[in-house]
């Protein structure tokens, strides 16, 4: 099997992109993806402004991953949900993912967003310094298995002050 060599950007999503970010976000979850607590929890928000990426291929100008950032509540304050995190799935494993949550995270701290939790698996999401979060203490409106419910402070010890109904938060 031929190795895929590809060179790629992380950019601002513009308007222009959402026809491709869906058609991704599609391949990469199918229409099972609505039945989800993490998207039960995005459905019919708007992603935050400022926390909504693309990774482009530099040749093609393709659109190959995506990564947006919703806005939540955790027992009445303020925190982030990543996701949708998409990566073409040919593309997988080239580190596409990791450069997208990695320029939101920046993002959003420079915005002065505190903490961001996701569901997912752990030893992928510990790379750019998710971990685990303790049992019982974030009430998740659906079912998840608590092993993959991750968060990261992104202000040091934001996710300690944080416990209760995670929510969506009011628009």
């Amino acid at each position: 099997m031929r190795e895929i060599a590809i060179m790629w950007h992380v950019r601002d999503e513009q308007a222009k992109d959402a026809a491709d970010v869906e058609e991704l976000v599609i391949a990469c979850f199918g229409a099972g993806r609505f039945a989800k607590t993490a998207y039960r929890l995005r459905e019919g928000t708007t992603p935050v402004k400022g926390l909504s990426f693309v990774a482009v291929d530099d040749q093609s100008e393709k659109l190959i991953g995506s990564v947006r950032f919703s806005n939540i509540d955790i027992g009445g304050s303020a925190s982030l949900l990543l996701g949708p995190l998409s990566v073409r799935p040919e593309l997988r494993g080239k580190g596409i993912g990791i450069s997208l949550m990695q320029r939101g995270i920046d993002e959003a701290r420079a915005q002065g967003h505190e903490s961001v939790i996701l569901v997912g698996d752990q030893p992928y999401y510990s790379k750019v310094g998710f971990t685990r979060l303790p049992p019982g203490r974030f009430i998740m409106p659906g079912p998840i298995d608590p092993l993959r419910l991750l968060g990261i402070s992104i202000k040091p010890g934001a996710l300690e002050k944080l416990s209760g109904d995670v929510q969506r938060a009011a628009e």
